[in-house]
């Protein structure tokens, strides 16, 4: 019996000096362990003013966030970390927020220089605690990134329950800007969207960055532009209490105004469209394959030359284009629709037109037009649209104190829901171009079908992005994949639990195998056709 008690102790005792062993000490550089330091952050801190002194360097423009060089006092210990974050297992990471490798949480790696780090920020978290004047909680989340060429987080605010600071410690090699992967800090506008990069921070070896979470601290890792560096850090969020002050109302994008179609004949069909798509037992094949799978792409949909045509004017005519944003939400180029040429206009008119709606109803079998006969899904969609209504109506009811409309209003209303609608955009796409799913979108999605026609894409490749994913609501599996394809029409029909992106247009579309730059980009009608 006490042989055995004193080899359960033995096996106690080293246990904990196998602990000790597992974990080496990381000391925090001198600009934490400075009191002086320390109490004159926390006052520039409170007064939103900016601070500098040696390693440490704080700024409250567009939003609180603070630089600390050096980190880590011991050269040594950052480089071990760093063999040690790069020798774990990394997954890839894409959705249309970002593209980059990630591990999994690190608060359990037994790797003594990760558990050093692990200690190390228990200690800065009291540090910071008292800086930000706010009682931080033990645990951190954590993990390590890896963004190589063409990765990239774009801009988002960082903002879930419970994180009020987030922090990036960087262990990269020599980094200059034109390697890319900056942290950029975005200004807001007077609705709290993000509107431009006011600053730029470069990733720099053993420097620490961290920033105040909240509704206004948009941000992004723009898109690592070198082909032989890996910007590596650790990163993740110290939590707290929710913020005690008044948040900025949530701002609703206004609606893209829906127009009826335009009062045009079949002539424009007969000028534009193949003729192969105009016969009748050609559609009902079409419509046969799309109610099976509520998606086709219809080749060389457009005449030859009217093809031709449209592709050079979009090359080399005087439009004026638009950035379309805010960046958390969009960034591509719009077309203003007077200044186009006669043959783009044109087109732009043929997929407005009555007689395209007849035609896109023969594809679909969707009630896009009066002489397509009603199904099952048109009366339980037509049910849905006016239980709509009748919210609408209960809504305005209980704000007035009265549901009296006046006729004309209500009338606008009946017919807005009983006649087909569309709306749309001529687009280009050019490297750092996207859309991202958003919380809005999210709320006001309803059934619809999709249109992309595209033109001038005919070396672009799936891996320069430019693509449209669909997914479903709150799930990150893509249901569907629609590449650009010159000439090809795309129709999708997507019902209110299907969202869907364009993903990022990366730095590959702008160079060629021999590796020299130019602009490539490519243009394409968007619509979006409502019963």
């Amino acid at each position: 019996m006490a042989s055995k008690r004193q080899q359960g102790e033995g096996s106690a005792t080293d246990k904990k000096k196998k602990q000790k062993k597992s974990e080496e000490t990381a000391e925090l550089g001198s600009a934490v362990r400075d009191e002086r330091v320390k109490c004159a952050v926390k006052e520039a801190w409170s007064q939103r003013t900016r601070y500098s002194q040696g390693d440490l360097e704080l700024d409250c423009h567009p939003f609180p966030h603070c630089i600390i060089k050096n980190f880590l006092s011991s050269e040594t210990f950052a480089e071990n970390l760093q063999r040690e974050l790069l020798g774990l297992d990394f997954c890839e990471n894409s959705s249309d927020l970002y593209k980059f490798k990630q591990t999994d949480d690190l608060k359990k790696r037994t790797e003594p220089h990760i558990a050093g780090l692990r200690s190390a920020l228990g200690h800065f978290r009291s540090w910071l605690s008292e800086v930000v004047g706010v009682e931080l909680e033990p645990t951190v989340e954590i993990s390590c990134a890896r963004y190589e060429y063409t990765d990239v987080l774009l801009c988002h605010d960082d903002e879930l329950e419970g994180r009020r600071v987030a922090f990036i410690l960087y262990l990269v090699p020599p980094w200059q800007s034109s390697d890319g992967g900056t942290l950029d800090l975005f200004s807001t506008d007077g609705n709290f969207q993000p509107q431009s990069i006011v600053k730029s921070l470069l990733p720099s070896w053993n420097t620490l960055v961290l920033f105040e979470v909240s509704p206004v601290s948009f941000h992004q890792v723009s898109e690592v532009l070198s082909q032989d560096k890996c910007r590596l850090s650790v990163s993740g969020w110290f939590h707290g209490l929710s913020l005690e002050r008044e948040r900025p109302p949530r701002h609703i994008e206004p609606p893209v105004p829906r127009t009826p179609h335009l009062p045009r004949d079949e002539t424009l069909l007969l000028e534009w469209v193949n003729p192969v798509y105009l016969d009748i037992s050609y559609q009902e094949q079409i419509q046969e394959k799309f109610e099976d799978s509520s998606e086709i792409q219809l080749k060389d949909f457009l005449k030859e030359e009217k093809f031709r045509e449209v592709s050079e004017a979009l090359r080399l005519a005087q439009i004026q284009w638009t950035r379309r944003g805010p960046p958390n939400k969009r960034c591509y180029e719009v077309a203003s629709l007077d200044t186009l040429p006669q043959c783009v206009s044109t087109c732009w008119e043929l997929l407005r037109s009555e007689a395209f709606f007849l035609l896109l109803s023969n594809f679909t079998g969707l009630r896009l037009h009066y002489l397509c006969p009603a199904g099952d899904d048109d009366e339980s969609k037509d049910e849905e649209k006016e239980e709509k209504k009748e919210q609408e109506d209960a809504g305005d009811g209980e704000a007035t104190g009265s549901s009296n409309e006046s006729p004309s209003a209500n009338a606008s209303r009946d017919k807005e829901l009983s006649t087909p609608v569309c709306c749309g955009e001529l687009r280009r796409w050019s490297h750092g171009s996207y859309t991202l799913l958003h919380d809005g979108e999210a709320s006001r999605a309803e059934y619809a079908l999709d249109l992309v026609l595209p033109f001038g894409c005919a070396d672009w490749q799936s891996e320069f992005g430019g693509f449209t994913c669909y997914v479903a609501t709150e799930e990150d599996e893509e249901l569907l994949t629609v590449y650009p394809e010159d000439n090809s029409l795309a129709l999708v029909y997507r019902d209110k639990e299907t969202l869907k992106f364009v993903k990022h247009v990366n730095h590959k579309s702008s160079s060629d195998s021999a590796g020299s730059s130019f602009c490539r980009s490519f243009h394409d009608f968007s619509f979006v056709y409502y019963e």
